[in-house]
């Protein structure tokens, strides 16, 4: 890189999580002005991708397009391993950045790795210590571990995981996570639904007619026998409370589709849509009094907006929301999340307390801090970002977090 010349980062997204909590580091970096951001879309799932960049006024720089015939990992890998490799050969970036733990994340930073590219995690050490449970995310995070050449892990916790595998030092930082950068910005600027029956149950949700559960079930391990507890404990709340709409946004997936309209299809105060664009999910997020959930990415978010999680899975990575109060593992258990919402919605002295400090995973500022790690990586600063502190008062003792699983931690 000559003497003056802007460094370019590559930002890597193939899901629309990674682009949600890419995007603000993006605009820190515009920001900045010292480094230039360039979105790659991978192609692992392009259009959820580029409408979640879109949400912020974003389009890829780059979109890599890929020949899926069978779907199966290793076909995905094996191609964007090859299509990232020629990329980095032919536009070598100063460092790559890659967020979480999908396929493309895998793929991203073991690319970057074998060309002696700075490799960057961003939302660094989670952890299940499962690893059949997510699958394979646990696997790819980890690996990822071994190759990176700075964490910034989003809370302490994910810090004391990184400390127990014997990463810590200079090469850790605690940033916070940027998908609370990412909802804020995004649920303030209320994009318009693109479902015309949303306009309706949030005009209800306004004027006091009624309250919104969002129920949000997506993860392959539900799919099945676990799926199905979960919608028959939806319905269940539903003529429980006459007050409630309930809308969920579907999986594309036509076997959980059918699932999910054999249960609940035709049933009166339930919405079912297709998956939302983040904007309109982050706008619907903001209106709820109660979230039902199997989604990471909704665990870190609805604190920001005061509202508990019950977590639809039996083990979380994300520890901090249970420690923190805001969020209950409830796994799949039909009259566990049906007892568990039920008490939530009849106190609201109840529902308060979980969120009453804040949101752990982050006050607004990760993408400022992840803007200033890289300043510090690449020799343009020379101090580290000063590390985000959760409000809630936890510090990582230095020892890992073992993940509680369903039933273990009940409502304060």
């Amino acid at each position: 890189m000559a003497s003056g010349e802007v460094p370019e980062v590559f930002l890597i997204a193939g899901t629309r999580p990674e682009a949600v909590k890419l995007a603000p580091v993006a605009a820190a970096m515009f920001a900045g002005g010292r480094i230039r951001p360039v979105l790659v879309n991978s192609g692992q799932h392009p259009q959820m991708v580029d409408q979640a960049f879109e949400s912020f006024g974003f389009t890829a720089d780059v979109t890599i397009k890929l020949a899926r015939v069978t779907g199966a990992q290793a076909e995905l890998t094996s191609q964007l391993l090859e299509e990232l490799d020629r990329l980095y050969t032919e536009r070598r970036p100063a460092s790559v950045l890659v967020q979480g733990d999908t396929t493309t994340t895998l793929a991203g930073a073991l690319a970057a790795f074998w060309q002696q590219i700075p490799v960057v995690h961003l939302e660094a050490g989670l952890r299940s210590y499962d690893l059949t449970s997510p699958f394979p995310e646990e696997g790819n995070r980890r690996m990822v571990g071994q190759i990176a050449s700075l964490h910034l892990a989003p809370t302490h916790e994910a810090a004391a995981n990184l400390a127990e595998e014997s990463l810590a030092g200079n090469n850790v930082l605690t940033i916070g996570n940027t998908v609370v950068d990412a909802v804020l910005d995004v649920a303030a600027r209320r994009a318009p639904y693109g479902d015309s029956r949303l306009d309706e149950v949030e005009t209800k949700v306004h004027t006091g007619q009624s309250r919104l559960v969002l129920v949000t079930t997506h993860r392959r391990e539900s799919w099945g026998e676990p799926l199905d507890r979960v919608l028959r404990a939806v319905a269940d709340l539903v003529a429980a409370k006459p007050d409630v709409e309930v809308v969920l946004p579907a999986h594309p997936n036509p076997a959980v589709r059918a699932q999910v309209t054999e249960v609940l299809g035709g049933m009166d105060r339930v919405t079912i849509t297709d998956p939302l664009p983040y904007a309109q999910l982050a706008r619907l997020l903001s209106a709820c009094t109660l979230v039902l959930s199997d989604s990471g990415g909704i665990q870190e978010e609805a604190p920001s907006f005061g509202i508990p999680v019950l977590v639809l899975r039996d083990v979380t990575e994300r520890m901090e929301a249970v420690h923190a109060g805001c969020a209950v593992l409830v796994g799949t258990d039909r009259e566990r999340i049906v007892s568990l919402a039920c008490e939530l919605l009849d106190d609201p002295t109840a529902r308060e307390a979980m969120t009453a400090d804040g949101n752990p995973f982050g006050d607004g500022l990760a993408s400022v801090r992840t803007e200033q790690a890289f300043a510090w990586l690449l020799g343009l600063q020379d101090q580290r970002p000063t590390e985000f502190k959760a409000h809630n008062g936890f510090q990582a003792s230095g020892s890992a977090s073992v993940p509680c699983r369903a039933g273990e931690v009940d409502v304060a």
